[in-house]
Protein backbone atom coordinates (compact mmCIF):
# COMPACT_ATOMS: atom_id res chain seq x y z
CA UNK A 1 0.00 0.00 0.00
CA UNK A 2 1.67 3.22 -1.13
CA UNK A 3 0.65 7.20 0.04
CA UNK A 4 1.30 10.52 -0.40
CA UNK A 5 4.13 11.46 1.98
CA UNK A 6 3.46 13.72 4.78
CA UNK A 7 4.46 16.87 2.73
CA UNK A 8 2.40 15.44 -0.79
CA UNK A 9 5.31 15.15 -2.41
CA UNK A 10 6.20 11.90 -3.81
CA UNK A 11 4.47 8.27 -2.93
CA UNK A 12 6.10 6.83 -0.15
CA UNK A 13 5.26 3.22 1.70
CA UNK A 14 3.29 3.87 4.22
CA UNK A 15 2.44 1.73 7.60
CA UNK A 16 -1.46 0.16 7.98
CA UNK A 17 -3.71 3.07 9.14
CA UNK A 18 -4.77 2.89 13.34
CA UNK A 19 -8.04 2.50 14.18
CA UNK A 20 -9.45 2.50 17.34
CA UNK A 21 -10.92 -1.07 18.08
CA UNK A 22 -12.72 -2.08 21.39
CA UNK A 23 -10.08 -4.11 22.68
CA UNK A 24 -7.80 -0.82 22.91
CA UNK A 25 -10.09 1.61 23.89
CA UNK A 26 -11.78 0.14 26.28
CA UNK A 27 -9.10 0.04 29.03
CA UNK A 28 -8.54 3.84 28.10
CA UNK A 29 -12.55 4.60 28.66
CA UNK A 30 -12.47 2.14 31.57
CA UNK A 31 -10.38 4.30 33.40
CA UNK A 32 -11.88 8.10 32.46
CA UNK A 33 -15.13 6.34 33.77
CA UNK A 34 -13.85 5.50 36.95
CA UNK A 35 -12.31 8.57 37.27
CA UNK A 36 -15.16 10.67 36.39
CA UNK A 37 -16.90 8.77 39.19
CA UNK A 38 -14.37 8.93 41.72
CA UNK A 39 -16.45 11.83 43.53
CA UNK A 40 -19.11 10.32 43.61
CA UNK A 41 -17.92 6.92 45.93
CA UNK A 42 -18.61 6.42 49.52
CA UNK A 43 -15.33 8.06 50.48
CA UNK A 44 -16.16 8.63 54.43
CA UNK A 45 -15.10 11.37 56.58
CA UNK A 46 -11.82 11.95 54.34
CA UNK A 47 -13.37 12.62 51.29
CA UNK A 48 -11.79 16.56 50.53
CA UNK A 49 -8.60 14.99 51.41
CA UNK A 50 -8.95 12.05 49.13
CA UNK A 51 -10.65 14.27 46.51
CA UNK A 52 -7.66 16.22 46.53
CA UNK A 53 -5.26 13.43 46.22
CA UNK A 54 -7.17 12.00 43.11
CA UNK A 55 -7.48 15.91 41.42
CA UNK A 56 -3.45 16.02 41.59
CA UNK A 57 -3.46 12.73 40.12
CA UNK A 58 -5.29 14.04 37.33
CA UNK A 59 -2.90 16.75 37.03
CA UNK A 60 0.07 14.52 36.99
CA UNK A 61 -1.26 12.72 33.61
CA UNK A 62 -1.97 15.95 31.91
CA UNK A 63 1.45 16.61 32.17
CA UNK A 64 2.88 12.96 31.87
CA UNK A 65 0.47 12.79 28.89
CA UNK A 66 2.00 16.11 27.33
CA UNK A 67 5.16 14.62 27.83
CA UNK A 68 4.55 11.76 26.21
CA UNK A 69 3.46 14.02 23.07
CA UNK A 70 6.42 15.77 22.64
CA UNK A 71 8.91 12.53 23.15
CA UNK A 72 6.77 10.69 20.22
CA UNK A 73 9.00 13.12 18.15
CA UNK A 74 12.42 11.88 19.69
CA UNK A 75 12.69 15.39 21.87
CA UNK A 76 13.57 14.24 25.30
CA UNK A 77 12.70 18.15 27.55
CA UNK A 78 13.19 18.72 30.88
CA UNK A 79 11.33 22.15 30.17
CA UNK A 80 8.36 21.33 31.10
CA UNK A 81 8.35 22.58 34.85
CA UNK A 82 8.92 25.63 32.41
CA UNK A 83 5.61 25.51 30.73
CA UNK A 84 3.99 24.13 34.02
CA UNK A 85 5.35 27.75 36.36
CA UNK A 86 4.46 29.55 32.70
CA UNK A 87 0.60 28.60 32.45
CA UNK A 88 0.23 29.07 36.79
CA UNK A 89 1.97 32.47 36.14
CA UNK A 90 0.18 33.34 33.12
CA UNK A 91 -2.72 31.98 34.50
CA UNK A 92 -2.42 34.26 37.76
CA UNK A 93 -0.78 37.55 36.24
CA UNK A 94 -4.30 37.83 33.53
CA UNK A 95 -6.51 37.61 36.70
CA UNK A 96 -4.82 39.73 37.98
CA UNK A 97 -5.19 42.37 35.11
CA UNK A 98 -8.91 41.71 35.20
CA UNK A 99 -9.39 38.77 32.91
CA UNK A 100 -12.04 36.26 33.33
CA UNK A 101 -10.79 32.70 34.30
CA UNK A 102 -12.53 30.94 31.34
CA UNK A 103 -10.24 33.37 29.32
CA UNK A 104 -7.64 33.02 31.49
CA UNK A 105 -6.88 29.70 30.69
CA UNK A 106 -6.63 29.32 27.20
CA UNK A 107 -4.65 32.47 26.85
CA UNK A 108 -1.69 30.96 29.63
CA UNK A 109 -1.90 27.95 27.45
CA UNK A 110 -1.28 29.87 24.23
CA UNK A 111 1.33 31.69 25.98
CA UNK A 112 3.54 28.43 27.26
CA UNK A 113 2.68 27.33 23.51
CA UNK A 114 4.06 30.36 22.09
CA UNK A 115 7.11 30.33 24.21
CA UNK A 116 7.94 27.10 23.02
CA UNK A 117 8.16 27.68 19.75
CA UNK A 118 10.73 30.46 20.56
CA UNK A 119 12.52 27.33 22.59
CA UNK A 120 12.09 24.83 19.88
CA UNK A 121 13.58 27.52 16.93
CA UNK A 122 16.70 28.08 18.88
CA UNK A 123 17.71 24.59 20.20
CA UNK A 124 16.61 22.82 16.76
CA UNK A 125 20.05 21.75 16.21
CA UNK A 126 20.45 20.02 19.45
CA UNK A 127 19.80 16.20 20.09
CA UNK A 128 20.04 13.94 22.56
CA UNK A 129 21.80 14.89 25.95
CA UNK A 130 22.66 18.39 24.50
CA UNK A 131 18.78 19.28 23.70
CA UNK A 132 18.05 18.09 27.85
CA UNK A 133 20.41 20.17 29.19
CA UNK A 134 19.65 23.01 27.35
CA UNK A 135 15.77 22.46 27.96
CA UNK A 136 16.79 21.84 31.62
CA UNK A 137 18.83 25.74 31.12
CA UNK A 138 15.70 27.19 30.00
CA UNK A 139 14.04 26.50 32.83
CA UNK A 140 16.22 28.13 35.26
CA UNK A 141 16.11 31.09 33.03
CA UNK A 142 12.45 31.34 33.42
CA UNK A 143 12.35 30.42 37.08
CA UNK A 144 15.57 33.46 37.30
CA UNK A 145 13.53 35.89 35.23
CA UNK A 146 10.08 35.60 37.21
CA UNK A 147 11.67 35.44 40.46
CA UNK A 148 13.66 38.86 39.47
CA UNK A 149 10.37 40.73 38.62
CA UNK A 150 9.25 43.42 41.06
CA UNK A 151 7.17 41.85 44.43
CA UNK A 152 4.26 43.72 42.64
CA UNK A 153 4.30 42.24 39.67
CA UNK A 154 5.03 38.90 40.47
CA UNK A 155 5.46 38.35 43.98
CA UNK A 156 9.33 37.68 43.56
CA UNK A 157 10.74 35.06 45.43
CA UNK A 158 8.28 35.19 48.04
CA UNK A 159 5.12 33.89 45.64
CA UNK A 160 1.87 34.97 44.62
CA UNK A 161 -1.46 34.74 45.71
CA UNK A 162 -3.81 33.22 42.96
CA UNK A 163 -7.78 33.30 43.00
CA UNK A 164 -9.27 30.11 44.08
CA UNK A 165 -10.63 28.04 40.50
CA UNK A 166 -14.26 28.09 40.51
CA UNK A 167 -14.69 29.65 44.19
CA UNK A 168 -12.78 26.79 45.82
CA UNK A 169 -15.53 24.03 45.13
CA UNK A 170 -13.99 20.68 45.57
CA UNK A 171 -16.32 18.90 43.20
CA UNK A 172 -15.92 21.49 40.28
CA UNK A 173 -12.45 21.54 40.29
CA UNK A 174 -11.92 18.16 40.22
CA UNK A 175 -14.94 18.28 36.79
CA UNK A 176 -12.84 20.37 35.33
CA UNK A 177 -9.47 18.74 35.61
CA UNK A 178 -11.11 15.50 34.51
CA UNK A 179 -12.05 17.73 31.65
CA UNK A 180 -9.24 18.86 31.05
CA UNK A 181 -7.18 15.24 31.46
CA UNK A 182 -10.41 14.41 28.67
CA UNK A 183 -8.97 16.72 26.58
CA UNK A 184 -5.70 15.92 26.79
CA UNK A 185 -6.67 12.24 25.63
CA UNK A 186 -8.41 13.26 23.12
CA UNK A 187 -5.58 15.29 21.37
CA UNK A 188 -3.42 12.06 22.39
CA UNK A 189 -5.54 10.01 20.35
CA UNK A 190 -5.62 12.89 17.27
CA UNK A 191 -1.60 12.75 17.28
CA UNK A 192 -1.76 8.61 17.43
CA UNK A 193 -4.40 8.08 14.88
CA UNK A 194 -3.64 11.22 12.03
CA UNK A 195 -0.82 11.22 9.77
CA UNK A 196 1.36 13.38 12.65
CA UNK A 197 2.06 10.15 14.20
CA UNK A 198 3.91 8.50 11.24
CA UNK A 199 5.53 12.34 11.05
CA UNK A 200 6.65 12.08 14.49
CA UNK A 201 7.95 8.48 14.54
CA UNK A 202 9.96 9.04 11.37
CA UNK A 203 11.63 11.63 12.81
CA UNK A 204 12.44 9.78 15.98
CA UNK A 205 13.53 6.91 14.03
CA UNK A 206 15.72 9.40 12.76
CA UNK A 207 15.60 12.47 10.57
CA UNK A 208 17.81 11.68 7.59
CA UNK A 209 15.31 9.15 6.91
CA UNK A 210 12.57 11.64 7.74
CA UNK A 211 13.61 13.99 5.65
CA UNK A 212 13.80 11.63 2.51
CA UNK A 213 9.76 10.67 2.85
CA UNK A 214 9.41 14.22 2.42
CA UNK A 215 8.78 15.49 6.13
CA UNK A 216 9.23 18.68 7.71
CA UNK A 217 11.34 18.21 10.27
CA UNK A 218 11.31 21.47 11.97
CA UNK A 219 7.67 21.79 10.85
CA UNK A 220 6.63 19.19 12.96
CA UNK A 221 9.13 19.36 15.69
CA UNK A 222 7.27 22.59 16.41
CA UNK A 223 4.24 21.77 16.37
CA UNK A 224 5.31 18.62 18.64
CA UNK A 225 6.62 21.49 21.07
CA UNK A 226 3.36 23.09 20.89
CA UNK A 227 0.99 21.09 21.66
CA UNK A 228 2.80 19.66 24.91
CA UNK A 229 3.90 22.70 25.89
CA UNK A 230 0.02 23.86 25.91
CA UNK A 231 -1.18 20.99 27.10
CA UNK A 232 1.39 21.31 30.34
CA UNK A 233 0.36 24.91 31.10
CA UNK A 234 -2.77 23.81 31.57
CA UNK A 235 -1.47 21.22 34.17
CA UNK A 236 -0.10 24.44 35.84
CA UNK A 237 -3.40 26.81 35.61
CA UNK A 238 -5.50 23.64 37.62
CA UNK A 239 -1.85 23.56 40.08
CA UNK A 240 -2.48 27.44 40.68
CA UNK A 241 -5.91 27.88 40.54
CA UNK A 242 -6.20 24.83 43.30
CA UNK A 243 -3.38 25.82 46.19
CA UNK A 244 -4.15 29.53 46.03
CA UNK A 245 -0.42 30.27 46.16
CA UNK A 246 2.53 29.67 43.67
CA UNK A 247 6.42 30.64 44.07
CA UNK A 248 8.95 30.65 41.46
CA UNK A 249 10.90 27.95 43.58
CA UNK A 250 8.38 25.18 43.88
CA UNK A 251 6.77 25.77 40.57
CA UNK A 252 9.67 25.56 38.73
CA UNK A 253 11.40 22.67 40.49
CA UNK A 254 13.31 20.34 38.86
CA UNK A 255 10.70 17.11 39.87
CA UNK A 256 8.32 19.18 37.58
CA UNK A 257 10.16 18.26 34.80
CA UNK A 258 11.43 15.10 35.56
CA UNK A 259 7.85 13.38 37.24
CA UNK A 260 6.33 13.39 33.48
CA UNK A 261 9.03 11.64 32.22
CA UNK A 262 9.48 8.91 34.62
CA UNK A 263 6.13 8.61 34.99
CA UNK A 264 5.39 7.71 30.92
CA UNK A 265 8.60 5.65 31.06
CA UNK A 266 6.79 3.84 34.20
CA UNK A 267 3.23 3.74 32.23
CA UNK A 268 4.29 3.13 28.88
CA UNK A 269 6.07 5.33 26.46
CA UNK A 270 4.08 6.37 23.00
CA UNK A 271 0.80 5.59 24.35
CA UNK A 272 -1.88 7.38 25.67
CA UNK A 273 -3.41 4.97 28.13
CA UNK A 274 0.04 3.97 29.66
CA UNK A 275 0.99 7.75 31.12
CA UNK A 276 -2.21 8.21 32.08
CA UNK A 277 -2.00 4.93 34.19
CA UNK A 278 1.41 5.40 35.42
CA UNK A 279 -0.03 8.64 37.04
CA UNK A 280 -2.39 7.04 39.02
CA UNK A 281 -0.36 4.00 40.19
CA UNK A 282 2.69 6.07 40.96
CA UNK A 283 0.22 8.31 43.24
CA UNK A 284 -0.93 5.69 44.95
CA UNK A 285 1.82 4.21 45.61
CA UNK A 286 3.45 7.53 46.33
CA UNK A 287 0.57 7.60 49.41
CA UNK A 288 0.78 4.55 50.37
CA UNK A 289 4.18 4.33 50.94
CA UNK A 290 3.94 8.08 52.91
CA UNK A 291 1.84 6.82 55.42
CA UNK A 292 3.58 3.16 56.18
CA UNK A 293 7.08 4.44 56.29
CA UNK A 294 6.76 7.98 56.65
CA UNK A 295 10.75 8.84 57.50
CA UNK A 296 12.65 8.55 54.07
CA UNK A 297 9.14 7.17 52.26
CA UNK A 298 10.61 9.24 49.18
CA UNK A 299 13.59 6.77 49.43
CA UNK A 300 11.18 3.52 49.07
CA UNK A 301 9.74 5.34 46.47
CA UNK A 302 12.83 5.61 44.77
CA UNK A 303 13.66 2.19 44.59
CA UNK A 304 10.07 1.08 43.63
CA UNK A 305 10.53 3.15 40.85
CA UNK A 306 13.34 2.44 39.26
CA UNK A 307 13.25 -1.60 39.98
CA UNK A 308 10.25 -1.16 38.15
CA UNK A 309 11.49 0.76 34.82
CA UNK A 310 14.36 -1.87 34.98
CA UNK A 311 12.13 -4.49 35.46
CA UNK A 312 9.15 -3.53 32.74
CA UNK A 313 11.19 -1.48 30.59
CA UNK A 314 8.05 -1.44 28.54
CA UNK A 315 6.07 0.10 31.24
CA UNK A 316 3.01 -1.27 32.66
CA UNK A 317 1.69 -1.58 28.89
CA UNK A 318 4.00 -4.05 28.24
CA UNK A 319 2.13 -6.34 30.65
CA UNK A 320 -0.55 -6.65 27.72
CA UNK A 321 0.20 -9.43 25.91
CA UNK A 322 -2.21 -9.07 23.25
CA UNK A 323 -1.49 -6.66 20.80
CA UNK A 324 -3.90 -7.24 17.56
CA UNK A 325 -6.42 -5.13 16.18
CA UNK A 326 -4.57 -2.01 16.00
CA UNK A 327 -2.24 -2.30 19.20
CA UNK A 328 -2.66 -0.33 22.63
CA UNK A 329 -4.03 3.20 22.71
Amino acid sequence: MSARNVEGGTPVRAAPRREITPGAALPLLGFLLLAALFPFLPLGTRSEFLLQIAFFTLVAGIMALSWDILARSGQVSLAHAAFYGLGAYGYALLLKAGLPWLLAMPASALLAGGVSLILGAVTMRLSGMYFAIATLAFTEVVRTIIQNLPESVAGGATGLLVPALLGGNSRAQYALAWGLLAFTVLVSLAVRLTRLHFAFAAIRQGEETARVLGVSIVRFKLLAFFISSSLAALAGVLYAGKTFFINPLETFSLANSIAPLTTSIFGGLYTTLGPVLGAGVLRVAEEVLHNSVKDGYLVVYGLVLMLSILWLPRGLMGLRRNRKHGGDL
